[in-house]
C-alpha cells in the first residue's frame, strides 16, 4: 500500500499522497454515487421514507378508539368533563380523552413539520440526505412508540411529546430530505421526480389507515382498544421501510448530468430555468421567494378548505338524494343519515385517489407546461370549478359537484408537488431542500387559514338562518379570492435579479463545505468502487414500495365504490 497513490491504511483512505480521515457511514461524501449508479433507485428510497410519514394524514383512525380507551377497559370512566382545561387533560389518567383534545397531535404534526423543514433545511443540505433520513426515522417511529407508553400509561404529554413534537420534527426532515437530491438527480425531469415522492406523502394515509384499521381489530379485545399495540407494530415497520430508503439514497457527483442531456441555455427566460444558485440565507430578502410562498399558501389554503369539510359538505348539500331519498339532511333519521355517511366516506376515498395521482400527473405535466403556467392553470380552472359548485348543488347534480371537487383536489395536491421544481427553477439547485423547507411555512398557515375560513363561514351561516345545503356557497366565493390572490401572485414572478446569486468563488466554498467537490471521475478512483445496478436490483426496488402502494388503491377503490354504489 506505501507506493499506492489511493487505499485504505489504519482507516484512513490516502488520497494523491495525502491522508484523511474516512468518512462515516452517514456522511454525504460517503453516499456520492460511483461510475453506473441508476439514478432510479433514488425515487423509490424517497417513496419509502414518504409513505411512511404520510400516514400523519391518516392519525383520526386512532381517534375515537382512544377516547374510550378507558371506558372499554372496564374502569367504568367517562370522558374527561367539557369544563377541564386541556393542561389537566395532559395528565388526567382517570377520564378518556376527548376527541377535541386529540385532534391536537395533528395540528402539532404539521407545525413542528414547517418548522424542523425551516430550521434544518440548511444543515439537511450540508449533512446529505441519508443521514436526515435516518434522523427523521429515529424521530417518526421513535414519536410512535413514545406514543405507545403514553397510551399504556394513560398519559396524554407522553403522546404529544412523543408523536406531535418528536414525530413533527420527524415529518419535517423526512419530507425535505429527498427534495434537493431528486431535483439533482433529474435535471432533465425535476417536476416528475419531486412529484413521485410527494405522491408518497399523499398516499402514506391510504396505506396507514386500513393498516391501522385492520390492527387494531386483530388486537383489541374486550377490555383494550389494541391502538397501543398498533403503535408498537407499525412504529417497527415504518423504521425498517425509512431506513432502507434512507441507507438507499446517493447523490450525485459534482458536474454530473444525465447522459445525452444538455441543460437549457440561460438565455431561455419563458420557463424561467437559471443554471446559478441563490444562497438560503439571502431567500427572507428576494421578492420571488415571498410571491411564491403566496402562490403556495393561497393554494393550499384554498383546497384544505375543501378536504377537511368534505364529507359533511356533501352530505349537507345533497342529503337524502345520496340513497335515492327525497329528502333534504335534516329531514333523515339516523339509519338514513349513518347510510348517507358510507356514502361520504366513498366520496373522500375518492378524493384522496384524486390528491395522489394529481401529485405525480400535474408535477409532471409541469416539465412541459413550466411551473409558472401550471400554477396559472391550478387558480384560473380552479376559480371555475370553486365558482361553479354552489349552482351544480342547487341544480342537484352530484356528478358536476364531485367532478369539481376532485379536480380541485388533485391541483392542491399538484401544488405540493410541483413548487420545489418550481424554486428550483427560480433559486437554483444548490439550497433547494433548505429554501423548500422555508417556503413549508406557507403550508402551516394555510393549514389555519383555509379551515378557519371554511368552519366559521358554516357556522356563521347556520347563524343566519340559511339551509344547510346553501351554508358552503358564500364559502366557495371566499376561496375564489383567495385564488385570485394567487393569480397575481404568480403573474408577478420574474426571474431572479443577478444580484442574489452567488459567485463562482462563493459557489465553490459552499460545495465544499456541503462535500461536492468530486467530481464523477474522482469518485470512482478515489472510493476504489462502482455502483454498478443491475435492472433486477432497481425493478425490486420498486416492487417494494409498489407492493404496499397498490395494496392500498386497492383498499381505497374499495371504500370509493360505495359512493357508486
Amino acid at each position: 500500500m506505501a507506493g499506492s497513490s489511493a487505499g485504505v491504511l489504519d482507516g484512513e483512505r490516502v488520497v494523491g499522497g495525502g491522508a484523511q480521515t474516512q468518512p462515516g457511514f452517514l456522511e454525504k461524501e460517503r453516499i456520492i454515487a460511483g461510475p453506473g449508479f441508476n439514478r432510479w433507485l433514488v425515487p423509490p428510497a424517497a417513496l419509502a421514507i414518504h409513505l411512511c410519514i404520510g400516514m400523519a394524514y391518516g392519525f383520526s383512525v386512532f381517534w375515537l378508539p382512544l377516547s374510550k380507551a378507558l371506558g372499554t377497559a372496564g374502569t367504568g370512566a367517562q370522558a374527561c368533563a367539557k369544563d377541564m382545561s386541556f393542561f389537566a387533560e395532559l395528565f388526567a389518567t382517570n377520564c378518556d380523552w376527548r376527541v377535541a383534545t386529540l385532534g391536537w397531535m395533528y395540528t402539532l404534526f404539521f407545525v413542528f413539520l414547517g418548522c424542523s423543514a425551516a430550521l434544518w433545511g440548511g444543515w439537511l443540505e450540508r449533512a446529505g440526505p441519508r443521514k436526515a433520513g435516518v434522523v427523521s426515522a429515529i424521530c417518526w417511529c421513535g414519536g410512535m412508540l413514545l406514543s405507545a407508553v403514553g397510551i399504556h400509561l394513560h398519559q396524554f404529554w407522553l403522546m404529544i411529546l412523543g408523536s406531535g413534537v418528536i414525530g413533527g420534527i420527524g415529518l419535517g426532515l423526512g419530507y425535505i430530505s429527498p427534495v434537493s437530491t431528486l431535483i439533482k438527480w433529474f435535471p432533465d425531469r425535476r417536476g416528475m421526480a419531486t412529484g413521485m415522492a410527494i405522491m408518497g406523502f399523499g398516499g402514506g394515509a391510504m396505506i396507514g389507515s386500513p393498516l391501522a384499521v385492520d390492527l387494531m381489530k386483530r388486537f383489541s379485545t374486550a377490555t383494550d382498544v389494541g391502538v397501543m399495540q398498533t403503535f408498537v407494530v407499525m412504529a417497527l415497520g415504518y423504521f425498517v421501510f425509512m431506513m432502507a430508503g434512507a441507507l438507499g439514497y446517493r447523490v450525485p457527483p459534482s458536474g454530473w448530468k444525465p447522459e445525452g442531456w444538455t441543460p437549457p441555455p440561460a438565455q431561455t427566460t419563458n420557463t424561467m430555468i437559471t443554471q446559478r444558485h441563490v444562497h438560503v440565507k439571502k431567500v427572507w430578502g428576494i421578492p420571488q421567494f415571498w410571491l411564491v410562498w403566496l402562490v403556495l399558501c393561497m393554494n393550499v389554503s384554498a383546497g384544505i378548505g375543501v378536504i377537511g369539510m368534505a364529507s359533511p359538505m356533501l352530505q349537507e348539500v345533497f342529503g337524502g338524494a345520496l340513497i335515492d331519498l327525497p329528502a333534504k339532511y335534516g329531514q333523515l333519521d339516523k339509519t338514513q343519515l349513518a347510510a348517507i355517511a358510507v356514502v361520504a366516506g366513498g366520496f373522500t376515498a375518492l378524493l384522496s385517489l384524486f390528491n395522489i395521482g394529481g401529485r405525480f400527473v400535474w408535477a409532471s405535466l409541469s416539465d412541459k407546461l413550466g411551473r409558472k403556467l401550471t400554477y396559472t392553470v391550478f387558480f384560473v380552472l380552479g376559480g371555475i370549478l370553486y365558482a361553479s359548485i354552489p349552482s351544480s348543488a342547487g341544480a342537484g347534480s352530484k356528478l358536476l359537484f364531485v367532478g369539481a371537487c376532485c379536480v380541485i383536489v388533485s391541483m392542491y395536491g399538484g401544488g405540493f408537488a410541483t413548487v420545489p421544481a418550481y424554486l428550483a427553477d427560480l433559486f437554483g439547485t444548490q439550497f433547494v431542500g433548505a429554501i423548500h423547507g422555508r417556503l413549508l411555512t406557507a403550508w402551516a398557515t394555510a393549514g389555519i387559514l383555509g379551515p378557519v375560513v371554511v368552519n366559521y363561514m358554516r357556522e356563521y351561516q347556520l347563524g343566519l338562518g340559511l339551509p344547510r345545503e346553501q351554508v358552503y356557497n358564500q364559502t366557495m366565493y371566499i376561496l375564489v379570492g383567495m385564488l385570485v390572490i394567487g393569480f397575481i401572485a404568480n403573474l408577478l414572478v420574474r426571474p431572479v435579479a443577478d444580484k442574489h446569486f452567488m459567485t463562482d468563488d462563493e459557489l465553490a466554498i459552499e460545495k465544499k463545505l456541503a462535500h461536492e467537490k468530486a467530481s464523477a471521475a474522482e469518485v470512482g478512483s478515489g472510493s476504489g468502487r462502482a455502483d454498478t445496478v443491475s435492472p433486477a436490483v432497481v425493478a425490486l426496488a420498486w416492487v417494494a414500495v409498489g407492493i404496499p402502494l397498490a395494496w392500498g388503491v386497492y383498499k381505497t377503490l374499495i371504500s370509493a365504490a360505495k359512493f357508486f354504489g
